[in-house]
């Protein structure tokens, strides 16, 4: 087996990923192309196990502990990006960063003021 074939999928599943992660609004879309990279990753390490005829199959190992570590990070990913919805009403990324960056300016904004009434009652 080349191994330039599962190499060249394999970044290109990675490529895709990436770019599912930089360009989607929706919060589980991203979460999908995490999971394509890893995907990607599961497949090299694979490719590369059974290439070097390793005895020991680390890769595989490897592998598996990754499937392990992926569902359990979209198990509590989409616990995260439901309780979101529920709550603001919309999973869309560019909008939840906006309120939380509103939020956090009005609060800085209130604590010089405080801090300057301090200091002149001092």
């Amino acid at each position: 087996m080349h191994l330039a074939y599962p190499a060249v999928l394999s970044a290109l599943l990675f490529c895709t990923g990436l770019y599912g992660v930089l360009a989607r609004r929706n919060a589980i879309l991203v979460l999908m192309s995490v999971e394509l990279m890893l995907n990607a990753v599961n497949l090299n390490l694979v490719a590369f196990d059974v290439w070097l005829r390793d005895a020991v199959h680390a890769g595989q190992a490897l592998t598996l502990f990754t499937i392990a570590i992926a569902a359990a990070e979209i198990g509590i990913g989409l616990a995260i990006v439901l309780m979101v919805y529920r709550n603001r009403g919309t999973s869309d990324i560019d909008k939840l960063r906006d309120t939380a960056e509103g939020a956090q300016s009005a609060e800085e904004a209130a604590e010089p003021a405080g801090a300057e009434k301090a200091e002149a009652t001092a």
